[in-house]
């Protein structure tokens, strides 16, 4: 990886000399050097070269010097790391430039093996900079894409090992979607499908994470999320009917210019299902998520309700009727299962 080295000094000798004594890494490629005459040129350049690893500046030259260069540096690159090179007599300014942040000095006359040992220091240090930014910016794209749960997954000790391992969980499951945004999409620009849709999925999420849940997955313009820990099914109809109540009062204007107000079907269902990573190990693509027969129930009840119900089964009904006031829909027939199962519409 090529280093980019600024030399900052009002000694026009001193580029010639640079350019002599690492022809060979400037062959190779390994260093590219730009050359300012004093501070107010090297801050130009560093505008202009937002890549600059490393500045080599003098502290004596006119119009601004290497201690004012070195501030105006600290806030603008912080990133970038710099090495003063300066007379042995001016160790006053060389400490007072040390307290502000230069990572080391070279004295004049310049030793150049010295100088080369303390950049090849210098470049390591900023190479551990950069690699620790990039892992940082790294794992807050991760987050995007992965759920907390699996990120403190990944955390514990010899995860790996436990990769495919599974458990049985009580929990509740619940199915979101935006009724009729199939058809939408049919009839708007992408980008305003795409922005409505992540705005909407924004409030189910918040309200999700606020009642304890976390999101399981998106399924195109649907949301699963999963409830576990106490009171998982109360919760659970708790962030539904939130959620109902956000997207009913929502409403956005088409570019077309016509009002559109959306709908939510919502289906709940709790028991137990397995909980793990479902897919292939040998392509590496794995989802971390929990299957079973109440998740499918869940997920059934969701596509037979309409918009803006939220819909449980008659079991539930039960567990919940005190607490929550319900209106019977009536017997369903859902897929794969034998009998049609008694529902009930979740009012308030």
């Amino acid at each position: 990886m090529k280093t980019k080295i600024l030399v900052v000094d009002d000694e026009a000798d001193l580029e010639l000399l640079i350019k002599q004594k690492f022809r060979r890494k400037i062959r190779e490629n390994a260093y590219e050097f730009l050359f300012a005459g004093n501070g107010q040129e090297a801050l130009d350049c560093l505008h202009e070269h937002a890549d600059i690893d490393i500045v080599l500046s003098d502290i004596n030259m006119p119009v601004m010097d290497g201690l004012t260069l070195l501030g105006r540096m600290h806030e603008s690159n912080p990133m970038t790391k710099t090495v003063m090179v300066s007379a042995y007599g001016d160790m006053e300014n060389i400490r007072a430039a040390m307290n502000r942040g230069a990572f080391d000095f070279v004295c004049k006359p310049v030793d150049f093996k010295d100088l080369e040992l303390t950049m090849e220091k210098t470049i390591v240090y900023v190479q551990q900079l950069h690699d620790t930014m990039r892992a940082i910016q790294e794992n807050n794209i991760l987050k995007m894409y992965v759920d907390e749960t699996v990120i403190n997954f990944m955390a514990r000790p010899g995860f790996e090992n436990k990769l495919l391992a599974s458990e049985t969980v009580e929990a509740t499951v619940v199915f979101m979607d935006i009724c009729g945004f199939t058809s939408l999409s049919e009839t708007q620009p992408a980008v305003t499908v795409v922005s409505l849709l992540n705005s909407y999925f924004d409030q189910i999420v918040k309200e999700v994470i606020a009642h304890g849940g976390y999101i399981d997955k998106f399924m195109g313009d649907a949301v699963m999320a999963v409830f576990r820990g106490d009171f998982h099914l109360d919760r659970a109809i708790d962030a539904a009917l939130v959620v109902r109540a956000k997207l009913q009062a929502a409403h956005d204007t088409l570019p077309d210019g016509t009002d559109y107000h959306p709908a939510v079907s919502i289906g709940v269902n709790t028991g137990e299902m397995v909980s793990g990573n479902i897919g292939s190990a040998s392509l590496k693509r794995l989802d971390y998520t929990v299957i079973g027969d109440t998740v499918n129930v869940s997920q059934r009840l969701q596509s037979a309700g309409q918009p803006n119900q939220i819909v449980i089964t008659d079991v539930i009904y039960e567990r919940v009727k005190e607490s929550f006031q319900c209106e019977p829909i009536g017997e369903l027939k859902l897929k794969n299962k034998a009998h049609p199962i008694m529902t009930y519409e979740v009012v308030a």
